[in-house]
């Protein structure tokens, strides 16, 4: 009895910790707006079309709106962490919210066109999008490992479902079930390299890991649990990024997925596990990089070159792109090499805000390009190899036009905004003194530009078997050309995207 009575007055004396309530508004609107899609498709009779599509919309875009307010707060007031310093509300966090959202947005106007007519038209597939970035939101803004593994995991399961949800096709059933075991590993890993680095720092509060590895451990002279524990983290977020050698499932899964889901996870997923790499390696574990910057180094090298070189002997588009992806994620660690530099000093350096510019950049690139392979798939029979672009400029004249800018932009052609992107985080290297790296990434951007030439070269110079026009519905064409208009604007007046990416220096532990 005495102990039931000493459980009772614990539980009247404890307190909990305070919540700001408008300080984590875009989380609560993404989380609200999933549970009141899901139950209300479940309480209704099924909506007129479109109205699904147009509600996770309207959510994406409130959270997006809140959190470009939240980042202009945070400007003027500072930054700090909340939730007993389990969350950090920060210029770093928000900013990443406000791209995730975009993306959400954008893939729930093409998965309108994708779905329309289907049995999968419902709130389903919907809810699931507000999840992911619910749970990238989480990633984003973790100050505890601890949270951003659950952050992690709530992207990762809504993943593996989007990459099967099309149960007519087995090429979707295969990819959420290859996405889904490769990542139950990969997901371990990253479980087990918490586990070491709080047996070595005594907590997984960022803020109080930082504190303990200046007081407590011995950094000088390299504490083998800490270091143990970073590699695994490291192998954990390797994959979510498909950095090579942890990319094989990404070629298989992308092909696989439906095209909008493909392009949630070759954006969304690629973001949120770069930013969750920031978080870790460079906020939470700077007194480590001499440790951890040389494997980032040996990453880079491979994720550029394999990407690059391994997506120009492909003959399906699709695969092309997800190899070219997998180049994308070299370039985004080339910036985290350059940022490692000057991690935990109080001047930074190069390399954070190039990162953002980057993967803000590149999420519009990929959007748009694999918005076009949609069009060409759903007007040829689900095929997306090479033959299926012969033509388009007859076909499509203006679509196989913006189709052009875009690879051209992922080419990183002048004037266009994936020039832009890889200027930057080129120049975070070099700034840095990162002189090789700074070479094989300009090698591997030739390497690939093959790749779009390739593509090209089949829409524009090639007849094609069949002449009869390909359809374009209202909501996927919108995104082409908002995609490509994006691209063409921050290629020719970048500033405005630099200037608001230098504010993400400025982060909470």
């Amino acid at each position: 009895m005495s102990v039931v009575q000493s459980l009772l007055s614990q539980a009247d004396t404890f307190q909990g910790p305070e919540i700001q309530w408008w300080s984590l508004s875009p989380l609560l609107v993404l989380v609200g707006g999933a549970l009141l899609l899901m139950l209300a498709g479940a309480l209704t009779p099924k909506w007129p079309n479109g109205l699904y599509a147009l509600a996770a919309v309207v959510v994406f875009a409130v959270a997006g709106g809140l959190a470009g307010m939240l980042w202009w707060d945070i400007t003027q007031d500072g930054a700090e962490t909340l939730v007993a310093g389990a969350v950090a509300f920060d210029a770093f966090s928000m900013a990443t919210v406000a791209i995730l959202t975009q993306i959400g947005l954008l893939v729930a106007l093409i998965a309108h066109d994708y779905l329309k007519g289907t049995p999968n038209d419902g709130p389903e597939i919907y809810a699931l999008l507000l999840v992911a970035v619910a749970g990238g939101t989480v990633m984003a803004s973790a100050n505890d490992l601890i949270v951003l593994f659950l952050g992690l995991e709530t992207f990762s399961l809504a993943l593996y479902v989007l990459a099967a949800m099309d149960r007519t096709r087995r090429g979707s059933q295969e990819a959420g079930m290859k996405y889904f075991v490769l990542g139950g590993f990969s997901s371990a890993f990253f479980l087990y390299g918490i586990a070491l680095v709080y047996g070595a720092t005594g907590s997984t509060n960022i803020g109080e890991m930082v504190e303990s590895m200046q007081t407590g451990v011995d950094v000088e002279a390299g504490d083998a649990l800490a270091l143990a524990g970073v590699a695994l983290m490291l192998v954990g977020l390797g994959f979510k990024i498909a950095a090579v050698p942890f990319h094989s499932w990404a070629p298989d899964v992308y092909q696989g997925a439906p095209t909008p889901m493909t392009a949630f996870m070759a954006s969304a997923g690629k973001i949120a596990a770069i930013m969750a790499i920031l978080r870790v390696l460079v906020i939470a574990l700077p007194f480590y990089k001499d440790d951890w910057r040389p494997a980032l180094w040996v990453l880079a090298v491979l994720t550029l070159l394999g990407g690059s070189i391994l997506a120009v002997v492909q003959t399906d588009v699709k695969r092309m792109l997800a190899y070219s992806s997998i180049a994308h994620a070299g370039f985004l660690l080339v910036g985290v090499v350059a940022a490692g530099r000057g991690a935990g000093e109080l001047d930074p350096g190069a390399g954070m805000p190039e990162i953002f510019v980057y993967v803000y950049l590149y999420d519009i690139l990929v959007i748009g390009s694999f918005a076009v392979v949609y069009l060409v798939e759903r007007s040829s029979g689900g095929d997306t190899d090479l033959d299926a672009f012969d033509g388009l400029s007859r076909r499509r004249p203006l679509l196989a036009l913006g189709f052009t800018v875009l690879l051209l932009a992922q080419a990183g052609i002048p004037f266009t905004s994936g020039f832009v992107a890889k200027f930057a985080v080129i120049s975070a290297a070099v700034s840095e003194e990162f002189y090789v790296l700074s070479v094989i990434a300009m090698v591997a951007a030739v390497i690939a530009a093959f790749l779009y030439l390739r593509i090209m070269i089949r829409m524009w110079l090639t007849d094609a078997s069949d002449e009869s026009k390909i359809p374009i519905p209202f909501a996927t064409g919108f995104v082409v050309a908002l995609t490509v208009l994006g691209s063409l604007f921050y290629g020719l007046d970048p500033e405005p995207l630099l200037d608001a990416a230098d504010s993400v220096l400025e982060f909470a532990r």
